[in-house]
């Protein structure tokens, strides 16, 4: 693959979490595939949240009846690719109609068993892919849309020709009767189920029209090609040379018979899909009941607790009220006597240590004065004689009053 290419891919995949796998999936299967396509697209998720993916496009190729036909598919990788399984659909043309399986819903989305086990150390998208063409070709997910049929009046006994084939004067196939059949091992019409045709590769095959199966080309064992070939053994319009109204009717009632057979079927597949895909529904739906209840639950209890430390800080809020009521009221306090001891020893060495610490005060000050040139040194030094002189007195009276009083230190 070429280096820009590559960077294309890595430039797609920067805001993924595993960049270096993811890159090394998408490498190997465009270089398996090359009709796949990628982009950087929006994927809406069923929440309506929408997010930026990388998705791979195009068609594979599928065996189906030893022929060989190209199913459109969309592969959306998530951004944990591979932790989480990427998502697959099936993107039919407005010429094809989606095939209702227990593989794919009426939307198109693919459910396969794979994708159900994926596993993020061993599971690849090369080998989804495989798994995909395989159970495809099984069970084909799209089919071409059938052109609006004529009923044309042929008896139920009788031989129509066979469209698109070669000599239609020398084949003819069994118009079907109530039953499927002609009489004799002949195989039914297509109907909407197992019988359907998926979409053709481009080109059509041989002796086709357009690019679709033909709509009756089938094969027939021991069938002959004569016009005289009667396999119920009853006459024919040849041999009687009459067409009764026995013989129109029982063609149109087969006719319509078979119509209502597949669009019953088609109906029957549609709705089975969209019954899986309710059911899907219903359990997520449940499971997220029961998280919500639980949410609920917890925002109740959370409720409860906050109403009780409400109503804690309201009382507290009228008890400081009260508190500044009562000291707005209260009388001027005497700064002397807002701090009072409970022995005349305590309140000794209290005034000492006040004294001590205004005379530490006043002897930095006066060094302060004296560095400023505030006051002469001889001044200086008077001053701080006096107060060391008196500091040592009130420091032994602090010492003697602690013995006294049995205080530590």
């Amino acid at each position: 693959m070429p280096a820009i290419e590559e960077a294309q891919i890595t430039k797609y995949l920067s805001k993924y979490k595993n960049v270096a796998a993811t890159r090394k999936d998408v490498v190997d299967v465009i270089t398996a595939y090359r009709s796949l396509t990628y982009n950087l697209e929006k994927f809406v998720f069923n929440d309506g949240s929408v997010k930026d993916l990388f998705a791979l496009q195009g068609t594979i190729p599928v065996v189906y009846k030893n022929n060989t036909y190209y199913i459109p598919i969309c592969i959306w990788l998530m951004d944990t690719h591979p932790q989480n399984a990427p998502m697959c659909f099936v993107k039919p043309t407005p010429t094809m109609q989606i095939k209702v399986s227990m593989y794919v819903d009426h939307n198109g989305k693919v459910y396969l068993p794979y994708l159900h086990d994926w596993q993020p150390h061993s599971s690849d998208l090369l080998s989804l892919i495989q798994v995909m063409i395989v159970t495809f070709g099984d069970h084909p997910p799209v089919y071409s849309k059938p052109k609006e049929q004529v009923a044309v009046p042929y008896p139920a006994n009788s031989f129509m020709p066979q469209p698109g084939g070669p000599g239609a004067s020398n084949q003819f196939l069994p118009y079907p009767n109530a039953s499927g059949a002609s009489g004799g091992n002949f195989p039914p019409y297509p109907t909407g189920g197992a019988n359907i045709m998926p979409y053709p590769p481009a080109g059509g095959q041989p002796g086709s029209s357009g690019g679709y199966p033909p709509y009756m080309n089938y094969p027939q064992p021991g069938y002959p090609g004569s016009i005289g070939y009667n396999p119920a053994g009853v006459g024919t319009p040849s041999s009687t040379g009459t067409i009764t109204e026995e013989h129109i009717k029982a063609s149109l009632i087969s006719a319509v018979e078979d119509k209502l057979r597949r669009r019953i079927q088609e109906k029957v597949n549609q709705y089975q899909a969209e019954i899986e895909t309710l059911n899907r529904t219903k359990q997520e739906l449940v499971e997220g009941s029961a998280k919500i209840d639980a949410i609920v639950a917890r925002l109740e209890r959370e409720e409860i607790e906050l109403q009780k430390n409400i109503a804690v800080l309201r009382e507290k809020e009228e008890e400081l009220k009260k508190s500044l009521e009562s000291l707005e009221n209260a009388e001027a306090i005497d700064p002397d006597e807002a701090v009072t001891t409970t022995a005349p020893l305590y309140r000794q060495l209290l005034n000492a240590y006040a004294d001590e610490a205004a005379t530490e005060d006043a002897i930095y000050y006066l060094g302060e004065g004296l560095r400023g040139g505030v006051i002469d040194l001889e001044t200086f030094l008077k001053h701080v004689r006096q107060l060391s002189r008196k500091q040592f007195i009130l420091r032994a009276t602090m010492q003697k009053c602690r013995q006294k009083a049995g205080l530590a230190g």
